[in-house]
């Protein structure tokens, strides 16, 4: 986790409030130590771009959660638009 939070800039706390707001969920190694994938860190790193404009960390999750949901929906939808358009 201290890698992690040196690397963003941010406290672990910070990493820790992400947690808890459902944001990230890190894998745990064997000796207990968070691990944190490519994808978390930058969410992590979206967030803290968020909370450093001034929003705060519940709503800075929640919006970046929203983000991915209309990302992946976009993503879905043009992929049914191409197949609907080979089809024809």
């Amino acid at each position: 986790m201290g890698a992690a939070a040196e690397m963003l800039g941010v406290t672990p706390t910070f990493l820790r409030a992400l947690g808890a707001a459902g944001l990230i969920e890190p894998k745990r190694s064997s000796g207990g130590h968070r691990r944190y994938s490519r994808y978390q860190l930058r969410l992590a790193a979206r967030a803290r771009e968020l909370v450093d404009q001034g929003t705060p960390v519940e709503a800075a999750c929640r919006i970046i959660i929203l983000e991915d949901q209309l990302a992946e929906a976009l993503r879905i939808n043009a992929a049914y638009e191409r197949e609907r358009t080979a089809g024809t």
